[in-house]
């Protein structure tokens, strides 16, 4: 399967109402990797620092989230989403070819839309709201509990 635009990990904030980091599955993908491979303490790290941030003013924030794809290349989180998206028993290879944010940036020259796919958000108020995103998931989940 081939996409013409790079795995969305971010929420969008801009028209698209696609608040919650759950409903991507790169997102999804990323965090099953994190816990297999025992990373747990980067979730904690970045709940932390997703919290601090949301005491400084808006315009002051960084985007804590994108630590969490760091130790993670698109391939693995590929690999991941098909693994987790495969119906059972289908036995057809299947593999993701996502479109790279230098393709994306190649295609659409000077268009600075990229915020769902590398994280960088145009305004102050989205990167406040993608820390608040990751606090609420980590909340609704209970994982620190």
């Amino acid at each position: 399967m081939v996409s013409s635009s790079p795995q969305i990990r971010y929420p969008d904030y801009y028209g698209i109402d696609m608040p919650r980091l759950e409903e991507f599955c790169a997102f999804r993908a990323t965090m099953a990797l994190i816990k297999e491979r025992g990373m747990q303490q980067l979730v904690i790290d970045t709940y932390q620092a997703c919290l601090d941030e949301l005491q400084k003013p808006k315009e002051e924030m960084q985007n804590h989230v994108r630590a969490l794809y760091e130790p993670f290349t698109v391939e693995e989180i590929n690999r991941k989403i098909v693994e987790m998206l495969r119906p059972e028993g289908m036995q057809t290879p299947v593999e993701l070819v996502f479109q790279s944010i230098e393709g994306l940036h190649k295609a659409c020259p000077n268009h600075p839309g990229d915020w769902y796919f590398t994280g960088h958000y145009p305004t102050p108020g989205g990167t406040r709201l993608v820390n608040q995103a990751f606090v609420n998931y980590i909340d609704k989940q209970g994982l620190l509990a």
